[in-house]
This record gives structure tokens, C-alpha cells and sequence, in this order.
């Protein structure tokens, strides 16, 4: 019979008519009845050109998560969204206008920000769509609408009236060159080259020299005391006494505290404001009074003497050469520091206290242990960074942000007496420019206000998306129907950050984890294992590998090549090759739509083999579904359509479905399982390659999509895969003696079939032409 699909091979073009087919039909959109599956998206960020290739393979798999949830009978809702807010808009806006944003209007200053994020959104959004996302593309949201702003704002305000919010003057990490305070979990280290200086310290009486060693020379000027050990029997004669600041010719007293490590370079310790985290503990437990000697310029303070005004790697480079040259320096060893980075600006953070909002998050973290403990982990092993996270809280999270692109904290202060007011929730505010809602202040009945400037962490906006998607505060029957929602997708990096603070938000506002599962991806990077940057050259744009090879390739690529939370190599070499499977699940179903559909029949030897091997796929493919890994049914399907079904049923049944050799029977018994089998790898198929299977489908079972059928199910065949090595090498076994024979497939051959293959003689005979 002839094919009735004429076209020889699979044309990715075919999929643009497919996208429309879905889109015209709506076929995914969402009904809040029956059993409920809500995935929380993890809006992308509009950052910058290429969109990264490991972006993209996660989004086609966060997909893949959706379609595989529907075909197992539930009603999905997939929200589509874009993170519009924060710091990397702001230096990509500053970089394209080559403009600074504090020097700059800021109503203006949002203009541009608005325009930059327009058209790297446009390319996002049409990265997701050609890659086949089912997602709710005709409401997707943006997280700088008024709407969500809204929402972030409402939450905040409902927070600060519960007594969450505080505001308080004290050492925050800062990125002196976006200009604002971070937080710790925004933080990432480094080991940096470093010089560790081994410094003389000349204490008074007695008259002595006491050697400190510190990767920090150019914070001597905010030295406050030099601590030892009190158990450091080296020190006992200096304890209370004076010792000289070198340089600086400033006394500070020697004072006892057990964190001196007796076994640490000389065991003296000079505790500055501010080297690190530990001068900060440091200086609370010891009461002592703060100088600050780096300004939130990221230069050096009047307090500093003749290095004020330079950059704090100049001051320090010129402190060391002073130190040397004036015989202070007793050493100097080159050094590995690791060194508090910030995640964004990729710059070592400096600590400088600012007054800033706090959101109360030390006495929530054995309630989030609780709830962290059981939301279920896809890989389990992941759960650990945030467990890993919890454990190193030491202080509330700063909520407030010294920049222009966010959401804005809806505070006004009364001018006569600077007590804050928070207006009603519920509607969007700009305190920066509207004047402010509150008549009068409550404290001293003024009516005139001052509204605040600053705006959120981005992190506020981030941690309310299960809030928001689920419409929190606007439509009560479909919250209570999709919260908690069922899973969040997001990447190993933003555990600490976006995951974490969205549990933490969610518990106070809802008493309840916010998802009962967490889907944690690894990092994309280049073939050779090496971070993609662009500064590498290493950077890979899906956008054009999805156009050359189409979304189903990029997709098999993606589910064969990703172990989830595993960390993967992308290369378009590979991502081409991976068209070839694709290829032969074409030419299997090009060749099957030569024979029509046949009811079941009593099936042969060879039937019942495939058919068993079905089950032992479908159950395969399954655990990988139910666990959210699509390397498993991609790597399962791709080893049984390619190297059993098509290598050695479809050749061993061949001569049975076209010979008049074989009875109605025999030959229907082929027919029907060949479709039987095909079928079932369509469906299994669909989540991952949802273009080439639907497609084929409705050229051979159904007008309908395949995207409405449920999972295929085993059948409980008897066992009859213990016959599976003996076929496959009886068959290469053959294959190998007629090429060395230089006979060709077709050409006649003798040779014994084993005794256990008997009863597949028949097939076996007419696959080789044995005589």
C-alpha cells in the first residue's frame, strides 16, 4: 500500500501552522475544576541579548511539566510572565544610553528603562513561542505592571501593619557601584589574588611590637581596638593596653574575645568597620563606636587622611607602599582571599551603615524548616541548599533599595515629626511624585507629608508570584481552587533567593508553603564544561538553532541531554544530531501509514514480545514523567523506537504485514500491533516533541490533538522480554554473516534458527530469507 503521507522527511516548518492550530483552537486554555495542576513560572528577565541557550532548554522542559500533567488528566494552568523590575535593567539602560541613573531625571530615567525592556521582552516572548510553550500567552504578565506592583505593595502594607516591618540604622553590604544595599543571599564569593600584610603594631608599656596580619591595610583608619585570645598566654602582659595605629598614629586598646584564633597567623586581630561580618559582630559585642571610612561613592572618607577621595583598591595599594617604605611591613604574602562579591555588579562588596527597611526573617526559620521539609524536591539532593541557607541566617533582610526601577516602597513621612504612614492597600503608589493619601499624621495631626524614594528589592516583587498568578485578594473562589499551587520550576542559583523568600512572604501572608513541589535545574554551560559568557565567546542564541532545526530538535536535545538539577553541555552539534532520532520516528510513521488501522486479532510470537517490551516502556517512561526527569522517556523512547521497534520488529513483521504467505489473521495481528505500538510512542512522545507527534497523529488516529489524550498504561502482556538478547543478536548475527558474505539484505541465507526462537521461525525466516 501507498504511504498516505507523501512528504519523505520532517519539515520544522510544518510547526509555525501547528502553533497557529493550537492557538486558534485553544486548545490549553485553562478551567479551574477537577483536579487542579498550577505551575509557578519563573518570570525571565529581560537582561540583555542572546537570551542563554540553558534558559531556553529550561523553559521547553518547564513545558514539559505542563503537557505531561494534562495528559495525566489534570487541568493545567501555566502562566506566562516577565520580571521587569530590579538592578540589570538599570545597568543595561545606563550602559545603551551611556547615562547615570542618579544623575538623571528619574521619570525619564523609567522611560528609557520601559523602552530598553520592550524589545528584549518581544524576542523572549517569541523564543517561548516558537519553542511550543503552552503556556497563557494572551494574559501573560509583566512584574513592573501597575497590577503586580499593586500586589507587592498590598502584601507589604498588610505585612507592616502585622508588625513585620521595621526600619533600622545598621551595617548592610553594599554595592557601591549600582549604588545600593544588597542582601546576603544577592552575595556570591570568589577567591581573588589578594596581598595579606603582616603589619607592626608598637604598643606603649611595655614597650613591644605586635604583628597583624589583614587583607585589609586601607580600613587602619577605622581600626577601633586589636582583640587576642584570652586564653594566649603570648598576649597576657599587653591585655588593656595601648598599642599605635601605624600610618595612622592613633591609639586603640588590646582587648580579650574568644573568636582570636590562638592558631591563626600571629593570633592579634585588628577590628576595623568594616572588613567583614565578623568586625560587625565584633563591634556590637564590644560596644564600640563605629567610624566610617568608605563612603557609598565606594571611596575612601576624610577619616582616612591622605588617601581620602581614592577608590578603595588605590588606597590600599598605596597604604601598602606607605607601610613598606616606612618599615611597618614585616611581610607581605600573596593569597587566595575569598571575597563577598555582588552578584550583580560582579564587585566586592563594602559594608557601610544605612538606614534601611527590614522584614523580619530570624524568627520565621524553623517555621520554614518545617515546610521546607516537606515540599518535595525534583532532584531530592537540592533541598539541601536551602537547608544549607537557613542554617547561616544571622539578621533580619533589608527590603529597601537606593534605586529607580522597582517597586516603590508606598511610605510618606509626616514633614513635622517624620513619623511613616502607610496608605490603604489595594491601589499602586509612587510616593516619589503623588502626593501622599493620608490627610493628617497621627502622631502630631500635620498634613503635610514627604513620600519615600526608595523602591523594593526586586526579591519582594519575585517571592508573590504564587500569589499573584493564583489572583490573592481579587478573586477568593480561585485562590482557594489553585492555592497552594503545585510546583515551582526555577534554577539551582536563586534557591537562597527567589525560592527561599517566596516561602518566607507566603507564610506570613497565607500560613502555607506556597507550592508542594520545587523542580531545581543545573546550569547550561559550553561543550567543554566552561560558563557561557560573552566575553568568552562561548555564548550560544537558541533563537537561530530553534529556526535551523525546529522547536521539536531543540526540545529532544534538551529532555536527552538534561538529568534535572544536573548541570549540561550545550553544543549545536549535538542539538543536530538529535534530529536523527526525529528522522526515524518520521520514516517508522510514513511507512505505518501505508496499512489501515485493524481491530485486534490474536497476535503472534513476535507480537507478544514487542507488546510486553510496550509495557516495560510505558512504565518506564512514566517514573520519569511522574518525577518530572524527561531524560528518562526521552533517552527509554529513543532506545526502544530506534534500536527495537524499527532495528528489529518492524524488519521481522514486514514480510507478515505485505506477504501473501502469512494468513488474514497473521498479517492483521501485524498491522494492529505496528499501529498498537506507534500509537503508544506518540503519546508517550507528546510532552517532549509536541509538534512531530501531534502532527502525526492526526494524519493516523484521529482529527483530534494528541495534546487531549490521556497516558497510555500498560497492559499487563505476559513477560516476554527475556527473549530480547537472543533476538537482537540472532538478528545481528545474520545481518554480520551476509555482509561478510557480501550478500545484501534481501538475498537468501542459510543458517539454524535456535530451538528458544522457534516460535518466532516464521517471522524470522521471512526477515532474512532463510532457506
Amino acid at each position: 500500500m501507498e504511504p498516505t503521507i507523501k512528504e519523505t522527511a520532517w519539515d520544522p516548518e510544518i510547526e509555525k501552522q501547528i502553533l497557529q492550530q493550537w492557538q486558534d483552537n485553544k486548545i490549553y486554555d485553562f478551567s479551574p475544576e477537577g483536579q487542579v495542576f498550577v505551575i509557578d513560572t519563573p518570570p525571565p528577565y529581560p537582561s540583555g541579548r542572546p537570551w542563554h541557550i540553558g534558559a531556553a532548554s529550561h523553559y521547553a522542559q518547564i513545558d514539559m511539566i505542563a503537557r505531561t500533567a494534562r495528559m495525566s488528566g489534570k487541568n493545567v494552568l501555566f502562566p506566562i510572565g516577565i520580571d521587569r523590575n530590579g538592578l540589570p535593567v538599570e545597568i543595561y539602560t545606563e550602559k545603551k544610553y551611556g547615562i547615570r541613573m542618579h544623575e538623571t531625571d528619574r521619570a525619564e530615567f523609567l522611560k528609557l528603562c520601559e523602552t530598553a525592556l520592550d524589545d528584549l521582552e518581544a524576542e523572549m516572548i517569541q523564543i517561548m513561542k516558537s519553542l511550543g510553550l503552552s503556556g497563557n500567552f494572551a494574559e501573560y504578565y509583566r512584574t513592573d505592571s501597575e497590577k503586580y506592583r499593586t500586589l507587592t505593595q498590598s502584601t507589604f502594607i498588610e505585612m507592616w501593619k502585622q508588625g513585620q516591618v521595621y526600619l533600622a540604622n545598621r551595617p548592610n553590604n553594599y554595592d557601591w557601584v549600582t549604588g545600593t544595599t544588597i542582601a546576603d543571599a544577592e552575595i556570591i564569593y570568589e577567591d581573588i589574588p589578594t596581598k595579606l600584610v603582616h603589619m607592626k603594631f608598637q604598643v606603649k608599656d611595655p614597650k613591644r611590637t605586635i604583628i597583624i596580619a589583614s587583607t585589609r591595610p586601607e580600613l587602619l583608619c577605622a581600626c577601633q581596638t586589636i582583640i587576642v585570645n584570652p586564653e594566649d598566654e603570648r598576649y597576657t602582659d599587653v591585655i588593656g593596653k595601648k598599642v599605635v595605629i601605624p600610618i595612622i598614629n592613633r591609639e586603640v586598646e588590646v582587648k580579650v574575645h574568644p573568636s582570636a584564633e590562638k592558631e591563626f597567623g600571629s593570633g592579634a586581630v585588628m577590628v576595623c568597620s568594616y572588613g567583614d561580618q565578623n568586625d560587625v559582630a565584633l563591634f556590637r559585642d564590644l560596644k564600640l563606636e563605629e567610624i566610617a571610612a568608605v563612603g557609598m561613592n565606594g571611596r575612601m572618607k576624610e577619616v582616612a587622611g591622605a588617601y581620602v577621595g581614592l577608590k578603595v583598591k588605590q588606597a590600599r595599594e598605596k597604604i601598602i607602599e606607605d607601610l613598606t617604605n616606612q618599615g611597618f611591613v614585616e611581610k607581605i604574602d600573596n593569597i587566595n582571599h575569598r571575597t563577598p562579591i555582588s552578584e550583580r555588579s560582579k564587585t566586592a562588596i563594602e559594608i557601610i551603615s544605612m538606614e534601611e527597611y527590614y522584614l523580619k526573617q530570624k524568627d520565621s526559620v524553623d517555621k520554614i524548616k518545617e515546610l521546607g521539609s516537606k515540599i518535595n524536591f525534583h532532584p531530592p539532593m537540592h533541598k539541601q541548599i536551602l537547608m544549607n541557607w537557613l542554617e547561616s541566617i544571622s539578621i533580619d533582610w533589608p527590603i529597601s533599595r537606593r534605586r529607580f526601577y522597582g517597586t516603590e516602597i508606598p511610605i510618606w513621612y509626616c514633614k513635622k515629626c517624620n513619623e511613616p504612614h502607610v496608605p490603604e492597600p489595594g491601589k499602586y503608589y509612587r510616593p516619589w511624585k503623588d502626593s501622599s493619601p493620608i490627610a493628617k499624621c497621627t502622631k502630631c495631626d500635620s498634613t503635610e507629608f514627604v513620600g519615600e524614594q526608595r523602591t523594593f528589592d526586586t526579591w519582594m516583587d519575585s517571592s508573590v508570584s504564587p500569589l499573584y498568578i493564583t489572583k490573592y485578594k481579587q478573586d477568593e473562589a480561585f485562590f482557594s481552587k489553585t492555592y497552594p499551587t503545585t510546583i515551582r520550576p526555577q534554577s539551582k542559583d536563586i534557591v537562597r533567593t527567589w525560592l527561599y523568600y517566596t516561602i518566607l512572604r507566603c507564610e506570613k501572608l497565607t500560613g502555607k508553603t506556597p507550592w508542594t513541589d520545587a523542580w531545581i535545574m543545573g546550569y547550561g554551560v559550553d561543550e567543554h564544561g566552561a560558563k557561557m559568557s560573552k566575553s568568552k565567546g562561548n555564548v550560544i542564541d537558541p533563537l537561530p538553532v530553534i529556526q535551523k532545526f525546529g522547536a521539536d530538535t531543540f526540545r529532544f536535545w534538551s529532555a536527552s541531554e538534561i538529568n534535572v538539577g544536573y548541570d549540561f553541555r550545550c553544543s549545536e552539534q549535538k542539538i543536530e544530531t538529535t534530529k536523527k532520532f526525529l528522522s526515524k520516528l518520521w520514516n517508522v510513521s510514513r511507512f505505518l501509514s501505508g496499512f489501515n488501522i485493524v481491530e485486534s486479532t490474536k497476535p503472534s510470537a513476535s507480537d507478544k514480545w514487542i507488546l510486553s517490551e510496550l509495557d516495560k516502556l510505558i512504565i518506564e517512561c512514566k517514573k520519569g514523567y511522574s518525577e518530572f526527569n524527561f531524560f528518562i522517556p526521552a533517552t527509554a523512547l529513543r532506545e526502544f523506537t530506534w534500536n527495537l521497534f524499527a532495528a528489529h520488529y518492524i524488519e521481522m513483521v514486514k514480510g507478515r504485514a505485505y506477504s501473501s504467505d502469512f494468513t488474514e489473521e497473521e498479517r492483521d495481528g501485524a498491522i494492529y500491533t505496528l499501529h498498537k505500538v506507534l500509537s503508544s510512542v506518540l503519546i508517550l512522545l507528546a510532552p517532549i516533541t509536541p509538534f512531530i507527534t501531534d502532527y502525526l497523529w492526526q494524519n493516523l488516529y484521529s482529527k483530534n490533538t494528541i495534546h487531549h489524550e490521556k497516558f497510555v498504561e500498560p497492559e499487563g502482556h505476559e513477560d516476554w522480554t527475556k527473549y530480547t538478547k537472543e533476538i537482537t543478536e540472532f538478528n545481528s548475527e545474520v545481518w554480520n554473516k551476509k555482509k561478510s558474505a557480501n550478500l545484501s539484505l534481501k538475498d537468501t541465507i542459510e543458517i539454524a534458527i535456535p530451538q528458544s526462537l522457534e516460535m518466532f521461525a516464521k517471522d524470522l525466516k521471512a526477515m532474512h530469507n532463510i532457506v
